[in-house]
């Protein structure tokens, strides 16, 4: 299949799946597999992709970003704890398990854990992990996002480690992190959106780093349609799943998990269909 085809299949992927508790990562595995785009290239491009993904969320959330400027007095966030100092060092504590964990443990990552029966493994059990934690929210009230503590944040940062795991998902550990730890679900939902970039800008860095003057014409080509695409769908992505929280839980998506993990494992070639 054409370079560009796969770009805008992959980038159409990513930006449905990268907001949404369903991972990413590992929708872009399978996918991979199944179009035959595996290897470095594919892992450094399934990265690269991603700052489309970020720039959704930087356009959507561009006044709680500005609001996060010290000293800043023009009321875009008012009454929040996610405004000037007190919103940076919320962001700081939950970004920075990730970041660490990340920096130490990315060659295991890449090397043990981009596989079918981890991704599928994964899938099941973030499901599980999902269910669990509607359970327990059922049962209490929960607070909106302006009131996050830093105990709760640095708690949901360290959930986001989890997400080194292909298929545990970023969005679905941050947002089950943020559910058990007293969110409301559009309270942990846009948190989660909020610590995505720093997260995803440092993992993409990394890997542009990595690449370094290794990619083609043809591959920056291939890299700029996957970003356009994914920035445009994670746009329409980010909106529904907000609206499907107002008026739904996160179960729908627990059990697509829940079933997508054998369907998965089988579709890859080499293990089943």
């Amino acid at each position: 299949m054409d370079l560009l085809a796969i770009a805008i299949i992959l980038g159409v992927v990513e930006g449905l799946t990268e907001f949404v508790p369903v991972s990413s990562t590992g929708h872009l595995i399978v996918a991979g597999h199944l179009l035959g785009f595996v290897g470095e290239k594919a892992a450094s491009f399934d990265v690269a992709i991603q700052l489309g993904a970020i720039l959704s969320v930087l356009v959507l959330y561009r006044s709680r970003f500005l609001a996060l400027v010290p000293n800043r007095e023009d009321g875009l966030v008012p009454s929040s704890a996610l405004r000037g100092w007190a919103g940076l060092w919320r962001i700081a504590l939950a970004s920075l398990p990730g970041l660490v964990a990340g920096y130490f443990g990315h060659r295991f990552v890449k090397t043990h854990l981009f596989t079918p029966e981890a991704v599928s493994l994964a899938l099941a059990a973030g499901g599980i992990g999902i269910l669990l934690a509607e359970r327990v929210i059922s049962r209490r009230a929960a607070r909106p996002m302006d009131e996050l503590t830093l105990a709760q944040a640095l708690g949901i940062g360290l959930f986001q480690t989890l997400a080194l795991w292909p298929g545990v998902s970023r969005s679905g550990a941050t947002i089950i992190g943020g559910l058990l730890l007293g969110l409301d679900r559009k309270g942990a939902a846009e948190f989660s959106f909020l610590i995505a970039v720093p997260i995803m800008l440092a993992a993409t860095g990394f890997e542009i780093f990595q690449m370094g003057s290794a990619v083609t014409a043809h591959e920056a080509t291939q890299f700029a349609v996957g970003f356009v695409v994914s920035f445009l769908v994670a746009l329409l992505a980010i909106s529904t799943f907000l609206r499907i929280l107002s008026r739904w839980s996160l179960a729908p998506f627990a059990w697509y998990r829940i079933v997508a993990a054998p369907v998965f494992y089988l579709l890859t070639p080499g293990h089943g269909l």
